[in-house]
Formats: C-alpha cells, sequence, structure tokens
C-alpha cells in the first residue's frame, strides 16, 4: 500500500490487515518503485497524487514487472481524466479518499478473486487436451481453441517438436512387469491331462 499521508497508510493499512491481508506500507511513490523491485505483489494500492512518482508511474511500473498484479489508484483529487487515463493504463480499479473499511475491503476482494480467475485460466489454456481412452492429443495450433485435430501423442511430438519417440518402459513400469514375469515363471505348472 502506498500513501504519502501517514494516517490514510497507517488507517488503510490496519482495516486490510483486520481482513488478513498482509500489507506492505511504504510512504512515496519512491519506496513503491523499490518495494516492487524487491517483491512480488498479488496487489498493489497507490495514492495518485504523491511528489517525484506518483500512482500512475507505480501503475506503470507494477504492470511491467507483472501484468497480472491487480492495481487499486486511490485519491483524494478524483476527476474523469485521471480515472479514464487510470483505467486506459489497466489499472483495476479506482477508489476516491476517503473510503470506508468495508468499502476498501470489497474492492480489494474482487481484484484479487479476478486475479485468482485470471490465474485458473491460464492454467487452463496450457493444459493439452489429451483423450483418457485412446490417448490421442487435440492439436489447436492455428485454429480456436477446443477445434483441432486429435492426433497420435508421436505424430503430435514429431510434428511440433521434431522429436521422434521410441517405446520404453519407466522405471515404476518396467519393475511391474518384471514382478508379473517372475510370478508367472514361478508360479506352478498346471498339472497336465493325460
Amino acid at each position: 500500500m502506498v500513501d504519502d499521508e501517514p494516517i490514510i497508510l497507517k488507517t488503510l493499512g490496519r482495516d486490510l490487515r483486520k481482513e488478513g491481508y498482509e500489507v506492505t506500507p511504504v510512504q512515496n511513490g519512491e519506496e513503491a518503485l523499490e518495494a516492487l523491485r524487491r517483491k512480488k505483489f498479488d496487489l498493489v494500492i497507490t495514492d495518485l497524487i504523491m511528489d517525484r512518482v506518483d500512482g500512475i508511474t507505480v501503475l506503470k511500473r507494477a504492470k511491467e514487472l507483472d501484468p497480472e498484479t491487480m492495481v487499486i489508484i486511490l485519491t483524494g483529487y478524483g476527476d474523469m481524466p485521471s480515472a479514464i487515463d487510470a483505467l486506459r493504463l489497466d489499472a483495476d480499479d479506482y477508489l476516491l479518499k476517503p473510503c470506508g473499511a468495508e468499502e476498501l475491503h470489497f474492492r480489494a476482494k474482487r481484484c484479487l478473486e479476478k486475479l485468482e480467475l485470471t490465474r485458473r485460466l491460464k492454467v487452463y489454456e496450457e493444459v493439452l487436451p489429451v483423450c483418457c481412452q485412446c490417448k490421442k492429443i487435440r492439436d489447436d495450433t492455428g485454429r480456436e481453441p477446443g477445434t483441432g485435430e486429435w492426433v497420435s501423442m508421436e505424430d503430435y511430438l514429431r510434428d511440433r517438436t521434431k522429436t521422434e519417440v521410441t517405446s520404453s518402459y519407466c522405471p515404476d513400469c518396467s519393475r511391474k512387469i518384471r514382478e508379473e514375469l517372475k510370478s508367472l515363471k514361478d508360479s506352478p505348472s498346471p498339472p497336465s491331462s493325460r
């Protein structure tokens, strides 16, 4: 949380801690830029108007370092142009001071929920769809997700990565097969019928 007004920093920081948030308070934009260099943050709440380094600079730097970082601009000098500028630069929310603890918590919670959904979607986008029955892979390369052709794993790897696939056993499967063969070898033969 970034604010050059100590009372705001203390009060809002206390309110967020009561809701279970870990808060890193910094008193100006320069300290905020240094904190962003040292540590990854899920959410940055920054005052808009500060000497030397303003909230827009903090917003830009936070998004440069990690576009997923949520940023709420907090200001006592809210006007339409500053709100539009902040939102154009990917601010995730814009709050006017003074704001109540409930409102701040609601906005912070909403930003963090959005971040969690973004992260989940990213995971799902990176998952390679594999048929649970035949083990073919859907190759969506150059197509709308979900419309690709189903191809064998060997063809997919050969075409996409130029890797040839050879058959082998992993250590667990190899051990299991050796145990099965040994048990077959050690089992008594069925009596012959004559």
